[in-house]
């Protein structure tokens, strides 16, 4: 070989050198490039996230406070009970006929002047009521100091709003440290009301348990039931393509369909039980269901066949081989599935309003078949009021739905990682 034609390979050598080189360059400048932008949208999501969660606190924080008048209050020899009526049934009531009410009022007008009752929330005296039984012994105090809620008015004056007049007052008060701005424990163990003082809330906290709880019984078994039929049972025809392909359609219908669903099939069945969490777990239950399904299939399929093989080689029937072997390692995929289902429907407000859970609902359901309502539901008609007040304890449901939906997803992860097996 002359002399020309080693020069000759050695510059093709060398521009194929120089070309895979810069097209090594070309892939690692990608591949920056795709991880910076891959680290931007995390960084992005995060920031949405922590503002999210930030002003969500910042609004709620408000909500779980009210304002509240403090003063003093006369017992011993103004209030004539028995102490030992406070531990019968309805010793409320028992405070009411001793003229509880009256006492408060008096009390109010002698500390606030002649109209200083109407600066109280009419249902004021019920906060002295439930601190007298919780200890009767406060029933020998000659005088009990107390910080009882506001009245509407005085309340929304002491944020800017109302009257002129009202607002000095109001703004007199706060210096003199009578008209605070309190936190509100009783926001979490009370009900619905009509004014923004006293509402709580506890009635749809446990309305959205309960309807939970009935959705995940009724959704569960039978979407894992029925991935395991499909999966390993079934056989390949028209009428299981039909069910597949229904299965996946089910899971993209809008939720207010579900909620017609319910209006015509549970309420035409149980007309009594209108706005009960059984109805309302019944109707979520089918929109969760597709869900489980479609990720019960897809878990099942991921478990090796010779998970299979191997259990059946070792003399386990099929029914072994399922329920022993491939549910087990399939579950943290199902439950996976479960907790975005699950999510999912605590958020839903449309299907549950069609079968009546918008209703006023003034005290927590005692069961599964009495009037409730759900947090999502509870946050629609507040922010729907005109009230200022209103707007705050909004802000406040949704800082106590969210902690519930990450207790309920925190559950999940924690029984999907329980669970989960590792090959």
């Amino acid at each position: 070989m002359s002399t020309n034609d080693l020069a000759a390979t050695h510059d093709r050598r060398a521009i194929r050198q120089a070309r895979m080189e810069a097209g090594l360059a070309r892939r690692f400048r990608a591949d920056r490039w795709f991880r910076l932008a891959g680290l931007g949208a995390v960084s992005f999501s995060a920031l949405v996230l922590v503002f999210l969660l930030g002003s969500m606190a910042s609004s709620g924080w408000a909500g779980f406070h009210r304002t509240e008048l403090r003063f003093s209050i006369p017992i011993h020899g103004h209030l004539e009970i028995d102490p030992a009526r406070l531990a019968q049934p309805d010793p409320l009531g028992g405070l009411e006929s001793a003229g509880l009410p009256g006492v408060v009022n008096a009390a109010a007008n002698k500390a606030f002047g002649p109209d200083g009752e109407g600066l109280l929330d009419p249902g004021a005296w019920r906060d002295v009521g439930a601190k007298l039984i919780g200890d009767p012994a406060l029933l020998m105090s000659d005088e009990l100091s107390v910080s009882l809620p506001a009245s509407d008015d005085l309340a929304n004056a002491m944020r800017g709003g109302g009257e002129p007049a009202l607002r000095q007052h109001a703004a007199s008060m706060a210096r003199e440290g009578t008209l605070v701005r309190a936190l509100d424990t009783g926001f979490l163990v009370r009900a619905d009301a009509t004014n923004p003082q006293s509402v709580g809330i506890w009635g749809a906290l446990k309305g959205s348990m309960m309807t939970m709880f009935i959705t995940l019984v009724l959704a569960f078994p039978v979407g894992v039931l029925s991935a395991l039929y499909l999966e390993e049972y079934a056989t390949r025809n028209r009428w299981t393509d039909l069910i597949e392909i229904s299965i996946n359609n089910l899971a993209a219908v809008p939720s207010i369909i579900f909620g017609l669903l319910g209006l015509a099939v549970f309420l035409a069945a149980f007309p009594n039980y209108r706005s009960a969490p059984l109805i309302g777990g019944m109707t979520l239950a089918l929109m969760t269901m597709p869900v489980i399904v479609i990720s019960g299939r897809n878990a099942i399929k991921s478990v090796p066949p010779s998970i299979r093989d191997a259990a059946l080689a070792m003399g386990a029937s099929p029914v072994q081989v399922v329920f022993h072997h491939v549910l087990p390692l399939a579950l943290p995929g199902i439950l996976t599935g479960t907790i975005i289902g699950m999510a999912r429907a605590l958020g839903e407000t449309a299907p549950l309003l069609m079968i009546g859970m918008r209703a006023f609902v003034a005290s927590p359901p005692s069961d599964f078949t009495s009037p409730a309502t759900v947090l999502p539901v509870q946050i629609f008609l507040w922010s729907d009021e005109i009230d200022r007040g209103f707007i705050e304890r909004t802000s406040a449901a949704i800082v106590v739905l969210l902690i519930f939906l990450l207790v309920m997803n925190g559950i999940a992860i924690y029984l999907r990682n329980r669970f989960e097996k590792r090959w």
